[in-house]
């Protein structure tokens, strides 16, 4: 009995350490030989979703590993990831945890992370920022009049780090990392194009059903064009099971040639894409130009770095892996012939998707190449 309660608390103690190591890469398992891509917010699912693309060969770096940023203090539990990272073939993602305390006196300059933000930047050559909830109204100057914030301590960290990477109005004085780096890679979807906007100095329209189309209710919402429905309102008023939670709506480029000249996208297409968002650009941020829009011109849908070429974001979601397979069959409306993502979308749209695909590797690159 007593070897079995040593071998017990040897076991817990290994899996404890393990665990720990597992959050801590930079001190346990960095290699100065290789190169690594960071990932805020790194979820399962996100993981999952980089993993995905990799291996089908839409995000083409073969020789470039993941590393998963993230503060001790945000809500999400990081247990599935740090599961999903030991188990075989994952040997290209690690986690690393960022001691945080809830009172950061300024999100907007230096600060706690300062140190631990420059190192990661220092050894790295890109970052990506992921969809999530509403960030804190008053992180850009305006009071909660639609925003449901759910996992604030997630926004201090990637707004101030993102601020620490590009600079913003906030605080003018402040020298952003990437003056040293120009090159370096940003991209963002959904919450990350808002999240880079607000960091710089923007602000968004906390609600756009409420905000630019005057329609506060899921019924007059749905009186709108499909194209300018933004995340499907129909599970609000319908009990069909069936319903999916997002929607597809067309876009189009703005004269800037970031899609047309560096994506290669035909100038007349306007791309189907899968959106799931109430909020959007208001005031762009600090040196920020927009590449692509709703069709009506009245949401932000790309936005583009006037001085950094590899810090670009989009609204929409281009990241979702049933894009690019058969997956489950959903319904828009309680009406609609259920059918999967990938036979909602055209050849010609999935077409423009690996293209977009295409550029992130680019870029990614691009920054590799700079830094040797």
């Amino acid at each position: 009995m007593k070897n079995f309660g040593t071998f017990l608390f040897t076991w817990i103690l290994v899996i404890s350490m393990n665990t720990g190591f597992a959050q801590n890469f930079m001190e346990s398992g960095f290699r100065k030989n290789t190169t690594y891509v960071l990932l805020a917010h790194p979820t399962a699912g996100n993981i999952e979703t980089i993993k995905f693309l990799l291996d089908n060969d839409i995000l083409k770096l073969p020789n470039v590993e993941f590393i998963g940023v993230y503060p001790s203090n945000e809500s999400y539990d990081y247990s599935q990831s740090v599961e999903l990272i030991n188990e075989p073939g994952m040997g290209k993602f690690h986690l690393q945890k960022v001691e945080a305390k809830k009172d950061t006196a300024s999100i907007y300059g230096p600060n706690e992370w300062t140190n631990t933000f420059k190192n990661l930047f220092d050894h790295s050559v890109g970052i990506f920022f992921f969809g999530g909830p509403d960030i804190p109204p008053e992180l850009y100057g305006q009071k909660n009049l639609y925003s449901e914030v759910t996992d604030p301590n997630r926004h201090a960290f990637e707004l101030s780090f993102l601020f620490q990477l590009l600079g913003g109005r906030q605080n003018e004085s402040f020298v952003p990392f990437l003056k040293e780096k120009p090159e370096y890679f940003i991209t963002g979807f959904c919450l990350g194009l808002q999240s880079m906007n607000v960091a710089t100095g923007g602000t968004l329209t906390q609600d756009i059903p409420a905000q630019t189309y005057h329609k506060t209710t899921a019924e007059d919402i749905l009186k709108l064009k499909k194209e300018q429905m933004h995340r499907n309102y129909w599970p609000e008023v319908s009990t069909d099971t069936m319903l999916m939670g997002i929607s597809f709506h067309p876009i189009e480029f703005t004269a800037h040639p970031f899609f047309l000249e560096r994506v290669k996208a035909n100038k007349d297409l306007k791309p189907t894409v899968l959106s799931s968002h109430h909020q959007a650009i208001d005031v762009l941020g600090k040196n920020f130009i927009v590449t692509a829009t709703s069709l009506d011109g009245l949401v932000i849908e790309g936005i583009q770095h006037r001085l950094y070429p590899n810090v670009f974001a989009v609204q929409f979601h281009p990241e979702v892996p049933d894009l690019y397979r058969k997956g489950e069959k959903l319904k828009f409306s309680p009406t609609d012939a259920p059918k999967s993502y990938y036979e909602i979308i055209s050849e010609q749209d999935r077409k423009f998707h690996r293209k977009y695909w295409e550029t992130i590797s680019k870029a990614i690159k691009s920054s590799i190449r700079m830094q040797k």
